[in-house]
């Protein structure tokens, strides 16, 4: 099949894009390459996927309206995987104009493009900062997600919102996927594993919030590109026995579904970053901070209605995982 993967020279975009690749499908990649993070980082991640014949890089903005009308008229998608945004929570609170732009002018273009060009399925992410105020864990895509706390997750529910509306109103089979806390190899440097890993390195304290009173749901690069890639083979269907009164918010008389893609096993804080010194041999200078603004104490997925409709469960271990983590690290840093 032909897709199109937006935030292709991101982490998880790089990643199912590889994947996609691999399988012999045919990819078009799109990233406008901004400098929220080490670019050079996002060339390696391209340069990675060079060597795919079936593999295309476009240098795009999701906020060039005109620009992605032209993309999706001329390649003719078979099926659209949207992982391009402007990320991160304590960003957004500086710089909430860069998520309008890129956060809800971008997903309205990837749903106009899907919509006039008979695409078979969008799957997009969500993420788990949608819970917000929520205390009930684990996290279940039937909880309200009404109170944001920050402008990120604000956005992101507007995707699962704006979603909704193209999918009721075109008949545009839509999913989203609300990640928990990925990392892995080519990760991104704003994330908590690669920060703490240069610092420590590099002998400088690391900053842990909350005064390490924090649980995140860690989920390993490689099972989300799973998760991913067996979602996206399952395109919904209208269901007309579905109501709002009756039934689950993840789901719609609509072709529409919501799914929390994650570990189902959140980790204290301070035990991730006991694997991370087991991994380097080096033991970490702890500078413990209160809450952050916009953050939330703990992140733990539901995931059960995934395992029933993708036969989905992630595998990998979080001292496996960093540990993958930091060989790629050393490697690709020449530590």
């Amino acid at each position: 099949m032909k897709y199109l993967v937006t935030g292709a020279a991101g982490f998880i975009g790089f990643h199912v894009t590889q994947k996609l690749c691999a399988q012999g499908h045919q990819v078009v990649g799109i990233d406008n390459l901004n400098d929220y993070y080490d670019v050079s980082l996002k060339h390696a991640r391209l340069k990675e996927l060079a060597p795919f014949d079936s593999f295309r890089f476009i240098q795009l903005d999701l906020a060039d309206r005109e620009g992605i009308a032209t993309l999706f008229a001329q390649e003719k998608f078979d099926r659209v995987i949207h992982l391009a945004a402007q990320a991160g929570v304590r960003y957004s609170i500086d710089n909430p104009m860069a998520y309008a732009d890129s956060n809800l002018i971008g997903h309205l273009t990837i749903l106009e493009g899907c919509r006039h060009n008979n695409v078979e399925h969008l799957v997009y992410a969500s993420s788990s900062s949608v819970y917000g105020l929520n205390n009930k864990t684990p996290f279940s895509t039937s909880d309200s997600i009404d109170h944001p706390i920050s402008l990120y997750a604000a956005t992101k529910k507007s995707n699962e919102l704006m979603s909704h509306t193209y999918s009721h109103l075109y008949d545009i089979p839509t999913t989203g996927l609300r990640f928990f806390t990925v990392y892995g190899p080519w990760g991104r440097p704003d994330m908590a594993l690669f920060k703490f890993t240069k610092a420590i390195v590099e002998g400088n304290p690391i900053d842990i919030y909350n005064h390490g009173d924090m649980q995140r749901d860690f989920t390993y690069i490689d099972d989300i590109v799973e998760g991913i890639l067996r979602i996206q083979a399952i395109v919904p269907e209208k269901n007309a026995d579905w109501s709002v009164e009756t039934g689950s918010a993840s789901m719609s008389s609509a072709p529409y579904k919501v799914f929390n893609i994650g570990n189902g096993n959140p980790v204290k804080l301070l035990d991730f970053v006991e694997s991370l010194e087991t991994s380097l041999g080096m033991k970490a200078q702890k500078n413990f901070m209160p809450m952050q603004a916009g953050d939330v104490y703990q992140t733990y997925a539901d995931v059960e209605d995934l395992y029933q409709i993708a036969n989905y469960k992630p595998s990998v271990s979080v001292p496996d995982g960093v540990s993958h983590f930091v060989d790629w690290y050393k490697d690709f840093y020449n530590v």
